[in-house]
């Protein structure tokens, strides 16, 4: 049997490296979530695959001094640059403004060694209301990917990560999530990951009061976190954006034929059918992140040989079944559907 200079065998010495990785692994993980479900405000990295870190960033505008404020945009800008290389975006995050920024929760992949970024998620939050109320909706926002990294299974980050730390950090309550987009891939990533989405092609998929109602506050209000112009249209009933690309958004328009598809063709075939590319049009998305989502998140997007993930899905299991009536019961300060808080705020 081979065996090390100080006579440990080798196959053992080889598997308590592999232990000792996967603590590591199981410790820095566990930090991120307990970071993220104690910190008022988040700004938290963690490793999320070989060779490259994730930072996540709640209202930048406000958390970040300026001169961490604007390397941060100088990060962002060098994505941006080489997915774009030709144009410019000048709307929301690349703005620089911090009035812009207090309300956006940036999700920034890095090469470890380098630190060079190579892809990131802008995520804004909007107040919208919702029969009578206001209601929290948290916007996906632009995501971007340095060509050079395109293809190493990046998306499981941008789209859902930061979705579902907000979604663990405010107790497992549902959260209403949009899109606009134009992509077929996109569209369909989130109405296979997201609950109750609409517009969508899935069997089912039907469109709500609610998804009407928070549908015309965010074209009313919010135009401006995606991008589009007062003089663009909306078809409130397919909830459609129509002649989207006229407020700074310009240089993301795509053509049907160049725009990524989806693996499940009924995605690619719904927004050909949908939407008119030459006028350059969006679909607006509305869902919602709950357990179900949630669950199907970790078990179809995450990559399954993460040991944090399966842990994670089999906590999100045991919440669904036991924990979680209880603790939405006592918890007196905040509605959870038909329950009410004990006091109002005044």
């Amino acid at each position: 049997m081979a065996s090390t200079d100080n006579g440990t065998p080798a196959s053992r010495r080889k598997g308590l490296a592999k232990a000792r990785a996967a603590f590591d692994g199981l410790r820095s993980h566990a930090g991120f979530w307990l970071g993220a479900l104690s910190q008022p405000t988040i700004d938290l990295t963690l490793r999320t695959q070989a060779g490259q870190r994730t930072r996540i960033v709640e209202s930048p505008g406000l958390s970040l001094p300026k001169a961490e404020l604007d390397a941060l945009v100088d990060q962002l800008r060098i994505v941006a640059a080489k997915t774009l290389p030709q144009e410019s975006l000048s709307y929301g995050i690349f703005s620089g403004e911090p009035e812009r920024l207090s309300r956006a929760i940036i999700t920034l992949i890095c090469e470890e060694d380098s630190g060079r970024p190579i892809a990131f998620n802008a995520l804004s939050v909007m107040d919208v209301p919702l029969d009578g109320e206001p209601a929290e909706v948290t916007h996906l926002g632009l995501v971007m990917v340095d060509p050079d990294v395109r293809g190493q299974g990046l998306s499981w980050v941008l789209y859902g990560l930061t979705a579902l730390v907000l979604f663990a950090r405010d107790g497992l309550r549902p959260k209403w999530i949009s899109n606009v987009t134009q992509v077929p891939a996109v569209a369909g990533m989130v109405s296979d990951t997201f609950s109750d989405v609409y517009p969508s092609p899935q069997p089912g998929a039907r469109q709500s009061f609610a998804h009407l109602q928070l549908a015309r506050g965010i074209m009313a209000q919010h135009r401006a976190v995606f991008g589009v112009g007062e003089e663009a249209g909306f078809d409130e009933a397919r909830s459609v954006i129509t002649n989207a690309y006229t407020g700074g958004s310009d240089a993301l328009k795509k053509t049907f034929e160049i725009a990524p598809k989806h693996r499940n063709a009924i995605y690619n075939d719904f927004c050909e059918r949908e939407l008119d590319y030459a006028r350059g049009d969006d679909v607006l998305q509305l869902g919602r992140i709950d357990l179900a989502g949630a669950r199907r998140y970790l078990l179809s997007e995450v990559p399954h040989g993460s040991l944090p993930a399966l842990l994670a899905a089999s906590a999100m299991l045991a919440l669904q079944r036991l924990v979680l009536p209880v603790v939405y019961w006592m918890d007196d300060t905040r509605a959870f559907g038909t329950l009410r808080p004990r006091k109002q705020n005044t």
